[in-house]
């Protein structure tokens, strides 16, 4: 498989790895860039990598929570300036209300729902098009209905949101381990609750990166297959939300944290927006393009 100067950045910038190092990783990995970052891994030269994806468009998450249910949701657009106004804030959260009232499957059934007006979710976001100038389109959302009490969290104006649903009863020592919870989730961004969410074959890929890491760092077999004991746990308490020291105070994990408040986590998501759509800067446009082509018909 090719690889580009562009893929070699790419790389560079995920990994933090020197430029040289990335070109060797990507020919020696024939180009994969996932097993060109496990590469740079194994040979100590790269980080634990998380996969943040460049962002590609313009955009807001958005959490809307009414009583039990609650929605967190990201909107693209084609501008930050579109993103920075308070209409489009007030365009997620409408789109985000008929998510509370229909609980569709998915955006294409989003689209089908009827808003409080009558009209279609696809008519109404139309009519903003019009009045906006710019492709307006719902990338994703997640909803909840809670049987404890939900909490949410966006930072920097929607480039990032955490909605939380809690187990249990909201008193004021809940609530306040709930929004201290939403920060952690901001800050480290955990992939799982516990470890037991880890699916096998991650960690089956993970002891083998770390097992080759210690064997390239000069450890006989013995001494690396027990150092990977140890770094699997670190594993675990930089991705896993219960396993992770809080970030206030590093010397009680979120685990205890919820201990102390009663409470305890039942379901977590977060969005970074535009995480996850690789396009070249030029075509920032084109995925919320793709996303509204329906709606021209």
């Amino acid at each position: 498989m090719a690889f580009t100067a562009k893929d070699v950045m790419a790389l560079r910038e995920r990994t933090g790895a020197g430029v040289m190092d990335c070109k060797k990783a990507l020919t020696d990995a024939d180009g994969d860039m996932d097993k060109a970052a496990d590469l740079l891994r194994e040979r100590g030269i790269a980080k634990a990598d998380k996969k943040a994806s460049r962002i590609a468009a313009e955009g807001i998450v958005a959490c809307y929570i009414e009583g039990n249910v609650g929605v967190l949701i990201e909107l693209n657009c084609e501008s930050d300036f579109v993103a920075k106004n308070p209409q489009f804030l007030e365009i997620a959260n409408e789109c985000a209300k008929v998510v509370v009232a229909c609980n569709p499957a998915d955006v294409e059934a989003l689209l089908a729902c009827n808003t409080a007006e009558g009209s279609t979710v696809e008519e109404f976001l139309k009519s903003k098009i019009a009045v906006i100038g710019e492709k307006i389109a719902v990338r994703r959302f997640v909803r909840y209905e809670s049987e404890g009490f939900l909490e949410s969290y966006i930072h920097l104006g929607g480039k990032l949101g955490v909605i939380l649903d809690m187990a249990g009863e909201a008193t004021d020592a809940a609530k306040e381990v709930a929004h201290d919870v939403t920060l952690q989730i901001a800050f480290t961004k955990p992939a799982y609750l516990t470890k037991e969410e880890v699916p096998a074959d991650v960690i089956e890929n993970e002891k083998n990166v770390l097992l080759n890491q210690a064997l390239n760092e000069g450890k006989p077999q013995a001494i690396a297959e027990k150092m990977v004991f140890g770094r699997i746990k670190k594993f675990y308490e930089e991705n896993c939300l219960l396993e992770q020291a809080f970030i206030k105070d590093d010397s009680k994990k979120i685990c205890e944290l919820l201990k102390s408040g009663n409470t305890s986590i039942a379901k977590f998501a977060f969005f970074v927006m535009g995480e996850g759509l690789e396009k070249k800067s030029e075509d920032l446009s084109e995925e919320v393009a793709k996303q509204v082509a329906a709606m021209k018909n």
